[in-house]
């Protein structure tokens, strides 16, 4: 086979799994939105809602921690499949719902499903990240680039996801959006199956559990930076300002709930789409091209410490407001995507510098033992979300964000370009 054929091939299976991966995500951010809306109509607390996305989030780690090693041993194309198939199966499972259970039934059955669409998730995720290792160029700066555009474009689509599940929520309902997102991604999954290219690696034999483990500080501090750097974004972003922003926007009257829904799905996608297209463009910010690894280091570090003033500000902002919602909500609306912009190259960076640290032949492992840490992160945030919101407000929930950004500023201070 003619290196030309290969690269073709390799080309091929990274825009296969690409669109795999969109259309995973549209359906992963539509269904964060349904149930987190659809249960606090019915009444449930803040830290109750945030118990509906626990396990979703102890799956990602404990899934991501295995992801690297499964895909080592059996081929991307496996993890990615399964977790395609996987997501279908969550979605079926979850429109058979029963609005009579118990609230405690219905917390249970919601948790383990969710539990199982963030296996799939994570299994996904790391099969498409590992494939840019694998497929990209190298030369002249292509391994950010392409980083930067997968991860850009996948925000992109995963917040088109959430005003879609806010908007099938407000026309069709709970089961009928839930049925409808099962059937596209089945019928995305056969397509997959059918029409893969070979360009993916294949398994190996031999490999050792252990394995998973790295032995790079670069990577192991990098992977603890990315735990505070996402447990401080998903700390408001999963439950506190949605579940604020709703009390603002709805009358409680059922035209006014579908208001809500919209305005709160459109606010959240267009934070999540301006994170991916500031993502996507990273590269071009940070003169990436032109850059020395550790000028990357250093420019990880400057911007995590801006990432840091934001919330800082807004903690102060919701202290001292004077009880106009207007004037704060504004304020948060401002405030929250500038940090999602901030937020974004920040995140871009450390996408681009793990894989930039790891070598080809353990990329599954370390890309997987990375994401394990972005999972545990976010299972962090999620916890803390529903636990500040509800203890003491926007002003706890924002304050301890902002000290979670610190800590990973610091964090990454420890990053040191490697020999070789």
């Amino acid at each position: 086979m003619t290196h030309a054929t290969t690269r073709a091939e390799g080309l091929s299976a990274y825009i296969a799994v690409t669109a795999a991966y969109w259309a995973f995500m549209l359906t992963d951010g539509a269904l964060r939105m349904l149930v987190l809306l659809h249960f606090h109509t019915l009444g449930f607390s803040p830290v109750q809602l945030a118990y509906l996305f626990v396990l979703y989030e102890i799956a990602g780690v404990v899934t991501n921690l295995c992801a690297g090693w499964i895909a080592a041993r059996f081929g991307l194309a496996a993890t990615l499949y399964a977790g395609l198939g996987l997501q279908v199966v969550a979605l079926l499972a979850l429109s058979q719902l029963d609005p009579a259970w118990a609230v405690g039934t219905s917390v249970i059955f919601v948790m383990l499903v969710q539990g199982a669409s963030g296996v799939a998730k994570d299994l996904a995720k790391m099969s498409s990240k590992s494939a840019v290792k694998l497929l990209a160029p190298s030369a002249d700066g292509g391994l950010f680039r392409w980083v930067a555009l997968l991860t850009g474009s996948k925000n992109m689509v995963k917040g088109a996801g959430f005003l879609l599940g806010a908007t099938l929520l407000a026309l069709f309902g709970f089961v009928w959006a839930v049925l409808g997102m099962a059937a596209i991604l089945a019928a995305i999954l056969l397509a997959v199956l059918i029409a893969m290219p070979s360009g993916l690696p294949k398994g190996r034999r031999g490999v050792k559990f252990s394995e998973v483990f790295s032995k790079s500080a670069n990577v192991n501090w990098l992977s603890a930076a990315r735990v505070f750097l996402f447990g401080a974004r998903d700390i408001w972003f999963v439950v506190g300002i949605p579940i604020y922003f709703y009390a603002v926007l709805s009358d409680g009257t059922v035209e006014g709930n579908r208001t809500a829904f919209f305005l709160i799905g459109t606010f959240m996608a267009g934070w999540v789409i301006l994170y991916g297209i500031v993502q996507a463009n990273a590269p071009r910010i940070l003169r990436a091209q032109s850059r020395p690894e550790d000028e990357l280091i250093t420019a990880a570090r400057g911007w995590a410490w801006s990432l840091a003033v934001v919330p800082l500000v807004l903690t102060f902002a919701a202290a001292l407001s004077d009880g106009s919602q207007i004037w704060l909500t504004v304020t948060l609306v401002i405030g929250l995507l500038v940090f999602g912009a901030i937020f974004a190259v920040n995140s871009s960076l450390h996408s681009y510098l793990i894989l930039s640290f790891t070598q080809a032949e353990r990329v599954t492992m370390d890309v997987g033992f990375y994401y394990m840490a972005n999972a545990a992160g976010r299972l962090a945030g999620t916890l803390l979300s529903g636990l500040t919101y509800q203890a003491g407000g926007l002003p706890l929930m924002l304050g301890t964000a902002a000290v979670m950004v610190g800590v990973s500023a610091v964090t990454v201070g420890f990053l040191k370009v490697e020999p070789g």
